[in-house]
């Protein structure tokens, strides 16, 4: 079974081996790709349909944690503010 995305990308409906592959793409991911992994991954994403959506869903959503958990600053004035009104309660 092929999927036809547009005219020219063919790719797998299934997986043959989901659990190896989501593990290079997580691995890859996580930055301990080398240059022959990189191919391998390359690969991969234009023949497989599978591993194409789990590889761009996790990439989105690592972007998004990325850019929600960041460390922000309080300002100095609420901070102070805090400090204020825990000192009134104890």
């Amino acid at each position: 079974m092929e999927k036809n995305l547009d005219n020219s990308i063919k790719r797998k409906l299934n997986c043959s081996d989901a659990s190896k592959c989501f593990e290079l793409l997580e691995s890859i991911l996580d930055g301990e790709e080398t240059s022959e992994s990189k191919e391998i991954l390359n690969d991969k994403l234009a023949k497989c349909q599978p591993c194409f959506e789990h590889y761009h869903l996790e990439k989105v959503i690592r972007e998004l944690l990325k850019t929600k958990c960041t460390k922000q600053l309080v300002p100095a004035e609420l901070a102070d503010n805090i400090r204020q009104k825990i000192q009134e309660i104890k």
